[in-house]
């Protein structure tokens, strides 16, 4: 038998259904001060902002990292940022769209680059699970590339085909790790990287979830 024709979606998590920009920056900023380096703005955040995250490390100190400073900076990200997530919530209109998408026969998962023992409870706790047939968090060390992990993700959703795949996030990276397993993208410009940035990178970029959600029922078409 072979697949199914539903048009799925790959969700990713921070900045995209989870709105945690103002965890984000300031988990940044704490783990710069550690380095010496001078706090930024969101605006500057979302301008520079690459992955792997050492890389934009590099963008604003010249070089990068050593091992040993990437290891305290990221302790102190995560420590930041974990103590902060709790006065983040859901982007505006989440729990609709996921609803609506679901009940058109559609499926959807959602894959991310937070830590998957965190991330699972934490989408339990907004009572969103249930709309995603698998929801995978990294389980490796962070700083890496999404493709490797989109690739695992989408070889265990057997009935699903990448071709009618559309993977909504709000960095580059989705992007890449979705032409990288024969996906499309649409790239959502409330979290990460700037409009301008997206639009590097060739793939459809809108504002809203909402027109990310009837961009992706169009490309899976």
């Amino acid at each position: 038998m072979g697949k199914h024709k539903a048009a799925h979606i790959v969700w990713d998590w921070n900045g995209t259904l989870f709105h945690d920009n103002a965890a984000i920056i300031g988990a940044t900023n704490a783990a710069f001060v550690e380095l010496g380096i001078e706090p930024i703005t969101l605006e500057q955040y979302r301008a520079l902002y690459c992955v792997p995250v050492p890389k934009f490390y590099e963008r604003l100190i010249g070089r990068l990292p050593t091992d040993a400073e990437w290891q305290v900076m990221d302790e102190t990200f995560h420590r930041y940022y974990a103590e902060h997530r709790a006065a983040c919530g859901l982007t505006e209109g989440v729990p609709a769209l996921l609803a609506g998408w679901r009940s058109a026969g559609r499926s959807q998962s959602l894959l991310s680059m937070y830590g998957h023992e965190e991330l699972v409870p934490l989408v339990r706790g907004f009572g969103i699970d249930s709309h995603f047939i698998r929801v995978d968090g990294r389980t490796g060390p962070s700083g890496g590339s999404k493709a490797e992990h989109m690739v695992r993700h989408i070889g265990a959703l057997a009935q699903v085909d990448p071709a009618r795949t559309v993977v909504i996030g709000d960095a580059a990276d989705d992007a890449v790790a979705a032409l990288h397993v024969g996906a499309q993208a649409v790239l959502y410009t409330g979290g990460s990287h700037s409009r301008a940035s997206l639009e590097q990178v060739g793939v459809p970029v809108v504002d809203t979830l909402a027109e990310a959600v009837e961009e992706a029922e169009r490309l899976a078409a």
